[in-house]
């Protein structure tokens, strides 16, 4: 949230599982401080507002062929 107040990127996309952050994501959302988007490993349950309609924040389910496809080879790199 401190980067938030203070201005330091214009969207948040959070790759966690972890329910204490809701609050936190709640709160820049409530305050229209900027965009939030949560990501999850496919098959995990995304974190989402608690009664929220529609759901909120958009996820996005990533699975191993999308971590792949972002990665660079790391293998032979010193």
């Amino acid at each position: 949230m401190h980067l938030d107040f203070s201005g330091q990127y214009d969207a948040l996309v959070l790759f966690s599982g972890d329910t204490d952050l809701l609050p936190a994501l709640e709160a820049i959302v409530d305050l229209r401080l900027s965009h939030v988007e949560v990501a999850c490993w496919a098959g995990f349950k995304p974190l989402r507002f608690p009664g929220s309609t529609p759901p909120r924040p958009w996820y996005h389910s990533l699975s191993m062929n999308d971590w792949d496809n972002v990665t660079d080879d790391w293998q032979g790199l010193t």
